[in-house]
Parts: C-alpha cells; sequence; structure tokens
C-alpha cells in the first residue's frame, strides 16, 4: 500500500526546497526584471537572452505556487518582476508576442506560426489576478484569448512551416493547450465560466473528432484538414507520447469538473494508449519522445531520447486514472515513473532536474534550463500531483 502523505510530503519538499529555490536564486534577473533559463547544472549562466514562453510560464508557476502551496514574499515578487517585464518588453506593436528578447528586452526572435507565447502569458496573467486581486489582469488575459483565437480562426496569419495550398494540415498542439488556458482563465473569471465553457466543448469536440484514432490506437499530432491520416508524411505518422498523455489528463480533469463520465473515459484510452506506445520496456523505463503511428522509422534525431516533461505529465496522467479508477494498475504506472524520475532526473545535490536522456538511461547534457526547459512542468507536476492526493483523498 504506498504511503501517500509521505508522497506529498516529498513532493512538497522537493518543491519547495529543491525546484523553486533552483530558479529564485539562479534565473530571476534582479537588474532588468523577469527570468533566464539557460542554466547549466550548478545554475551558472549560459546564454542571457530570455524566453518569453518562460516569462509567462514562471509567472503562473510561481502564482500558483503561492496561491496553492504558501503565501511566501518570494514568489509573489518573483511574479511581480515577470509580469512587469512582459508588460515592458514582450509585445511586439502588433499585439503578437516575440519568442525570445535579450536580457534587457530587446526583440531578437519572433515566431509566425504559431502562438504559445501567448498562451503561456494567458495562464500568467489570469493567476495572477487571482492572488493579487488585480482584475485588469484578468481583463487582459481575456483580451489575449480573443486575439489568440483571432489568429488561429484567421486564413493567413499564421504562416506555416509548409505551404498550405500543397500540403495542408492542422496540429494538436493548438486545441490542446487551449483547453488547459480555459481552465486557467475560468478560475479568475468567473462571469465568462458559459463562455469558456462553450469553446471548451468545441476544442473537445475538435481533439476527439480529428486527432483521436480508434484505429490507430493513439492520438495523432498533426492531420489534414478532414481529419484524414497523412501516412505518406514523417510528420502526419508522428506520436509524441508526453503530449497525448497530456492532453489526457486535461480532459480527464474537465471531466472531474463537469462529472462528465465520457471525457473521463476519454482520457483514460489516450492514457492507455501512449503509456503502451511510449513507456520504454526494452531500455528500462521512461517515455520514449517520438513513435511512429505505423511503427515504421521515425526522421527526427532525438526520437528516441527521454526528455523531462514527458515523465512530468505521465505521473499527472496516472495519479488522476487512480485516483478515478482505483485501478492498482495505474497505481504500479505511477510508481514507475516516479522511481523514473528519481533516479535519473532528481538532481540532489543542485536541486531541480536534468532535462535530456539517451534511450538507455544515459545523461545527455547536464543542463538544467534553455528556452524550452524552465520552471513549469516540474513544478506543475508537484502541485498537480499534491492537489490530486488530497482531492482523492489518497
Amino acid at each position: 500500500m504506498m504511503d501517500f502523505l509521505e508522497v506529498k510530503k516529498n513532493f512538497s519538499y522537493e518543491l519547495t526546497e529543491k525546484v523553486l529555490p533552483f530558479w529564485l536564486k539562479h534565473g530571476m534577473d534582479s537588474v532588468n526584471g523577469g527570468i533566464y533559463t539557460c542554466l547549466d547544472r550548478d545554475g551558472t549562466l549560459l546564454d542571457t537572452d530570455k524566453s518569453v514562453w518562460f516569462q509567462g510560464r514562471a509567472l503562473w508557476t510561481f502564482c500558483a505556487a503561492y496561491e496553492k502551496i504558501e503565501k511566501r514574499k518570494e514568489y509573489l515578487d518573483a511574479a511581480t518582476s515577470l509580469v512587469k517585464f512582459i508588460d515592458s518588453h514582450c509585445f511586439d506593436s502588433d499585439g503578437r508576442m516575440f519568442f525570445k528578447v535579450t536580457a534587457d528586452g530587446r526583440p531578437v526572435v519572433k515566431r509566425l506560426r504559431y502562438f504559445f507565447s501567448e498562451t503561456f502569458a494567458i495562464i500568467g496573467y489570469a493567476a495572477y489576478s487571482r492572488i493579487t486581486g488585480d482584475l485588469s489582469y484578468r481583463d487582459k488575459a481575456f483580451k489575449l484569448l480573443e486575439f489568440v483565437e483571432y489568429l488561429r480562426t484567421t486564413k493567413g496569419i499564421l504562416i506555416p512551416k509548409v505551404n498550405p495550398e500543397n500540403e495542408p494540415s492542422i496540429a494538436f498542439g493548438g486545441p490542446m493547450i487551449l483547453l488547459n488556458v480555459l481552465s486557467e482563465l475560468r478560475q479568475s473569471f468567473p462571469e465568462k465560466e458559459e463562455w469558456c465553457n462553450s469553446y471548451m466543448a468545441k476544442l473537445l469536440t475538435e481533439v476527439e473528432t480529428y486527432f483521436v484514432r480508434d484505429d490507430l490506437k493513439c492520438v495523432l499530432e498533426i492531420v489534414a484538414p478532414d481529419g484524414r491520416f497523412l501516412k505518406e508524411h514523417y510528420d502526419g505518422r508522428i506520436i509524441n507520447p508526453g503530449h497525448a498523455i497530456e492532453g489526457a489528463w486535461f480532459i480527464m480533469n474537465e471531466g472531474l469538473i463537469k462529472n462528465d463520465d465520457h471525457l473521463i473515459k476519454l482520457g483514460l484510452k489516450m492514457l492507455d494508449w501512449h503509456w503502451e506506445k511510449g513507456w520504454d520496456k526494452e531500455y528500462g523505463g521512461g517515455i520514449i519522445q517520438y513513435r511512429d503511428a505505423l511503427d515504421l522509422p521515425l526522421s527526427e534525431y532525438h526520437q528516441d531520447m527521454k526528455f523531462w516533461w514527458p515523465q512530468c505529465e505521465a505521473a499527472i496522467a496516472t495519479l488522476m486514472a487512480y485516483g478515478i479508477t482505483k485501478d492498482e494498475k495505474y497505481l504500479s504506472w505511477f510508481n514507475e515513473v516516479n522511481k523514473y524520475i528519481d533516479d535519473r532526473f532528481v538532481d540532489n545535490e543542485y536541486g531541480e532536474w536534468y532535462g535530456y536522456f539517451h534511450r538507455d538511461g544515459t545523461l545527455a547534457t547536464r543542463i538544467k534550463g534553455n528556452f524550452y526547459k524552465g520552471p513549469f512542468h516540474i513544478p506543475r507536476m508537484y502541485m498537480k500531483c499534491i492537489e490530486l492526493i488530497d482531492y482523492f483523498n489518497l
């Protein structure tokens, strides 16, 4: 029998004593504001440019820690630094956000094919409005969401990687991220609950209609606009188990909120499929980065690596599934993924986690952060699992 009180105690310790302190000490920029994420194992700064994704993601993280774990001044101070940096430096004149800026906030890279900087700012703004009571940030979050929907639905605004006339496609990532964004915004804006619920219902239909494939037992990352399986292309066959498992717990979570058995079963199905496809039994465990829907060879050089974030999503999803079903299978999976995390990813000497391992479990790089890894997936995992242990009275 698992001692969930001990699990909760350990997760709380890792979060508040090892992970968040690492970023507060080494990442926060006391001169310019905002956060650096390109850090070596010991916190040494490796690149002074700043990820705009992580200004929003870190804002959400420190707000969530302040709201859900403990009202520590350093969490609120970090959140305030981040929100000021976002407001001052992360938006272009056309209303869209940059991808990367200099230490003092001058633009370096602006991505025109997606809207993820904006979605992470939305969840950060929404959370900041809750912990401060400043409703202007709730309103900013909602206006930014309306802008994202304009970008997403207006032809010719987002610039795809491929020619849409010759190879049109739609991606799972957009609706999946927006499910999380709407769930977060709904908490801050109860007057918009009905609107958020209606929008989420459309997104859930989109996910289930186009990307969830019972015939292939997987969630496809990219399909034709009519949902056709693009089996003639590498990208059309690609499966990202961690991404699908993240989507699975988003959907299960919504099922719990709405007491919707269909959504819960959908999320459980997605988890089952991608644990089977993603958990690497051959090389000692861990969720692998990519699989091919037809079990054909993949083109990505990192296709068989073990990244930090799919392990986080698997921990949340398996614990949630166990809480819902009390099926020992999910508890066993939760134990397996947490053992893999503890044995490899957790750095007991310097804190935080390593991010990247080869398939055989050997470390690929000692860095703790870059423009894609920072304080988000790991603290979210610890906080969500603590919440689930309490919610299900485990």
